[in-house]
C-alpha cells in the first residue's frame, strides 16, 4: 500500500489522518495575485556526478527505491507518488511569484509534485550534493493558493470526499511508504516556471499553474539531512496528479514527453511535446497498471532466443515489466536471469567468476567486453526491441567486470516476478512516453545531438538540442549528467478549433 497522493482507504483511519494533517498544517495561509513568468529552465543533473559509482551504492539506491516503488502497485488512480530518498536524477525548478529555486528528484515512476513547506521544522536545510535547500512559503508567493477539500483534484487523489473535510478547509495529503518513511501536508496551487520552445534551439520563458504537495512533516529517510536530501519530487507518472497530466489538462502541453540520457559524455535531452524526429516504434502500455508497464515477449542473447515460458512475461500485480528511469540497474525474474547470465558467461570459457557482496557476479577481463560478450535484446509487443550492449550491462568494480543484471528473486519475495528496467538499459536511448495514446517506445540515439518537436498550433517543427550545463557546486562536471528540461508549449486548443 502507500503511493499515490492518497490517504488510506480505511475511513476511520482516514478521519484520524485528516485531523493529524490539519493540525500539522493549520498555520498555512493562502494568497492570490497575477501571473509572473521568469527563468523557467529545469536543469536536470545526475546524482552521482563527480563520484565513483560502486555496485553497493547503486544497489542501496535501488533497494530503497523498490521498497517504495512496488509498495504502491495496487494503489487506485495510478502511480505510486512516492518520493525517492535516493533519487537518481534531480532538477532545479522555479516555483511561485517571485519564483524561488527548488531541487527536486525527477522520476517517471512518481505522480505528485511536492516540496518541503516552511512549516516543516525537521526538514533538511542543506544537502551533501552541495546546494542549499528551500522550503515553500505560501505567504511569500503572490500566486500561491490553498487547494480546498471540495475541489475536484482533492476528491480524485483521495478517492472521494474525506469525512470532516469541508469546503473551507485545506486538502490534506499523507503518504506512507514500504520502508516506513512518510510525508504529510496539504495541497497548494502555484506557478511552476519552465521554458517554451519557440524556434530552432531557442526558448522563451513560460509558466503553468499546478497543484502540488506542501510537506509539513517528513519521517524516516525523508527527514534526513544526508546525501539523499532534496527539496521534494517532480513526478512524471501516469496519473492525473503528475506534472505532465496537469499541464496537459490546462492545455499547456500535449500529454507526451521524452528523455535521452547521455551515459557516455554527460548531458542529454528532456522535452515535453510531440517528438517527430527520430521516428520511434511504440508499444502499448499495459492498461490498469499504475506504472509504465509493457508486454515483453522474449529475450535474445546474441543470436539465440532463450527458451522461456510465456507465463514468465505475463503482466499483473507484482509481475510483468516496468520501465523506470529512476532505477539504476536492471532486475529480471530468476527464470530469465539464470539462463541469460549463464549464456553470457559461456562465451568465455576461462573466466574465474567471483561473487561480490554475496550476489554480484564479477570477473577479470582485459580485452574489449563488446568483442568478448554478446549483446542482449529484449522483445516487446509490436516488434519493439531493446538492445543492451556489453559495455552497458557490465560495470567495472575494483579491477573487475561485474554483471549489472540482477535477480529479482534475490531482492524480496514480492519482487521475484518483476522485470524492472532502469538506467542501465535506458541511457543512450531516446525514450518517448505518449500518454494520449497510452504507448511508450524507444530507439538508440546520440543523446548529445538534437531531436525535432512539432508545434501543434502552427505545425512548425523545431530543433531541441542536448544541454550540458556547468555546475555552480562542487561537482566534477566531467561525470555530471546535466540536462535541460525543454518544454514545447502546445496551444493545441486553438488548433483543435481550426479542425472542428
Amino acid at each position: 500500500m502507500a503511493a499515490a497522493a492518497a490517504i488510506g482507504t480505511s475511513r476511520p483511519f482516514t478521519v484520524l489522518l485528516f485531523v493529524i494533517i490539519n493540525l500539522l498544517s493549520s498555520t498555512i495561509l493562502g494568497g492570490g495575485g497575477g501571473v509572473y513568468a521568469d527563468n523557467g529552465v529545469f536543469s536536470v543533473k545526475y546524482k552521482y556526478a563527480g563520484r565513483q559509482r560502486s555496485l553497493s551504492t547503486l544497489k542501496a539506491h535501488d533497494i530503497n527505491r523498490q521498497l517504495r516503488f512496488l509498495a504502491g502497485v495496487d494503489i487506485p488512480l495510478g502511480g505510486s507518488g512516492r518520493p525517492d530518498a535516493v533519487g537518481l536524477y534531480y532538477a532545479k525548478i522555479g516555483i511561485g511569484t517571485p519564483p524561488k529555486n527548488y531541487y527536486v528528484q525527477v522520476d517517471t515512476g512518481s505522480d505528485i509534485v511536492w516540496v518541503n513547506c516552511i512549516q516543516c521544522k525537521e526538514c533538511p536545510r542543506r544537502s551533501s550534493l552541495g546546494m542549499e535547500l528551500t522550503t515553500y512559503d505560501l505567504e511569500q508567493s503572490t500566486t500561491g493558493k490553498l487547494v480546498s477539500c471540495d475541489e475536484q483534484f482533492c476528491l480524485e487523489v483521495n478517492g472521494g470526499p474525506l469525512s470532516g473535510c469541508t469546503a473551507n478547509m485545506s486538502c490534506p495529503y499523507l503518504q506512507i511508504y514500504g520502508d516506513g518513511s512518510s510525508t504529510a501536508g496539504i495541497f497548494v496551487k502555484d506557478y511552476v516556471q519552465y521554458d517554451r520552445v519557440s524556434g530552432d534551439l531557442e526558448t522563451t520563458a513560460a509558466n503553468g499553474s499546478i497543484k502540488f504537495g506542501c510537506g509539513a512533516r517528513q519521517s524516516g529517510d525523508l527527514g534526513s539531512p544526508g546525501e539523499e536530501a532534496l527539496d521534494g519530487i517532480l513526478g512524471f507518472g501516469k496519473s492525473n496528479s503528475s506534472i505532465i497530466s496537469q499541464l496537459a489538462s490546462s492545455r499547456k502541453v500535449k500529454k507526451m514527453f521524452a528523455h535521452c540520457l547521455d551515459g557516455i559524455n554527460g548531458g542529454g535531452i528532456f522535452a515535453m511535446g510531440h517528438v517527430v524526429q527520430p521516428k520511434v516504434i511504440m508499444t502499448p502500455l499495459v492498461p490498469n497498471q499504475p506504472h509504465y508497464n509493457v508486454n515483453m515477449t522474449g529475450v535474445q542473447v546474441g543470436r539465440v532466443m532463450l527458451n522461456i515460458s510465456a507465463d514468465v512475461f505475463e503482466a499483473g500485480d507484482r509481475k510483468g515489466t516496468i520501465i523506470d528511469s529512476g532505477t539504476t540497474l536492471a532486475y529480471l525474474p530468476e527464470l530469465i536471469y539464470e539462463p541469460l547470465v549463464t549464456m553470457i558467461l559461456s562465451r568465455q570459457h576461462n573466466l574465474e567468476v567471483q561473487t561480490i557482496h554475496g550476489e554480484y557476479k564479477c570477473f577479470q577481463y582485459s580485452r574489449s567486453v563488446d568483442d568478448g560478450f554478446p549483446p542482449v535484446t529484449f522483445h516487446f509487443e509490436n516488434s519493439l526491441l531493446l538492445k543492451v550492449y556489453p559495455h552497458e550491462y557490465l560495470f567495472q568494480h575494483e579491477g573487475l567486470w561485474c554483471i549489472g543484471w540482477q535477480n529479482s528473486g534475490m531482492q524480496s519475495r514480492d519482487r521475484k516476478n518483476v522485470t524492472l528496467f532502469g538506467d542501465l538499459v535506458l541511457s543512450n536511448k531516446l525514450v518517448l512516453y505518449d500518454l494520449e495514446n497510452q504507448t511508450i517506445g524507444w530507439t538508440e540515439y546520440n543523446c548529445s545531438s538534437s531531436i525535432k518537436v512539432q508545434d501543434e498550433q502552427t505545425g512548425t517543427v523545431h530543433l531541441v538540442g542536448s544541454h550540458y550545463i556547468s555546475s555552480a557546486y562542487r561537482l566534477n562536471t566531467k561525470w555530471a549528467v546535466m540536462l535541460l528540461f525543454l518544454i514545447l508549449v502546445m496551444h493545441w486548443s486553438a488548433h483543435s478549433r481550426c479542425l472542428s
